[in-house]
């Protein structure tokens, strides 16, 4: 009987933790409507995308995955950026940050694809646990000087201040205190970041029609204001 009880309350926990789980993602969609860009990004996991759906959707501006550490190319990067410009979307590309590569092979690797491609919004440099690394995180000193290394290469290259790209969990790790001075993207699908954000990517859920990939989810993004994130 005692056992019967135990699987009874284990079930009442999880349904209590997805149901707050639920809210949090709904309270955060609709703090989110309240800023009048609306964008999203997306990699090659996305697969074909309807870029004329996405605008016909209320989608202004994207970020569009173009490398990852010092060799990998996005697949669909290319498409994507040429395809979301078509469309009237405003499009930019990331970089995934790899803590296991040479940040000055890696901006070379950014800047190399990217190439005369023209971007509307300023290049960003996504950093965020991968792999083990959440329970094995590598060094904050060595990652703040290969990330500052990043981060100067781009600015020297492009005229302007990157955009960093991160969870709550390596904000407070790596970036917090450190940074200051470039833009930041945050993450944040429960309720509106403490940080000072120039974008806040508030779901991961979203589900428009014309994505045609392994992954039909996209990220959903806000920015306070268009003008702080063009090129």
């Amino acid at each position: 009987m005692k056992k019967k009880w135990w699987i009874v309350i284990l079930f009442a926990c999880l349904f209590l933790i997805g149901a707050a789980l639920c809210y949090f993602q709904i309270t955060t969609s609709i703090f989110a409507k309240a800023y009048k860009n609306q964008g999203i990004d997306v990699s090659h996991y996305q697969g074909e995308i309807d870029w004329n759906a996405m605008r016909a959707q209320g989608i202004d501006f994207a970020y569009i995955k173009a490398t990852e550490g010092s060799s990998h190319t996005d697949e669909c990067f290319e498409q994507n950026i040429e395809l979301a410009q078509e469309a009237g979307i405003a499009a930019g590309a990331y970089h995934f940050f790899s803590f296991d590569s040479s940040a000055r092979t890696q901006a070379v690797h950014f800047i190399e694809t990217i190439g005369d491609h023209k971007m509307d919004l300023i290049p960003v440099i996504d950093i965020e646990y991968y792999g083990d690394k959440s329970s094995n995180p590598p060094d904050r000193e060595v990652v703040r000087r290969e990330l500052a290394t990043f981060l100067q290469l781009l600015e020297e290259h492009y005229g302007c201040k990157p955009m960093i790209y991160t969870t709550q969990t390596v904000y407070y790790k790596y970036i917090n205190g450190a940074f200051a001075e470039y833009p930041l993207w945050i993450r944040n699908v429960y309720f509106p970041p403490v940080q000072q954000w120039t974008l806040w990517q508030y779901t991961d859920q979203l589900r428009p029609e014309g994505v045609f990939g392994d992954e039909s989810r996209v990220d959903g993004n806000v920015v306070a204001d268009m003008e702080s994130i063009r090129y």
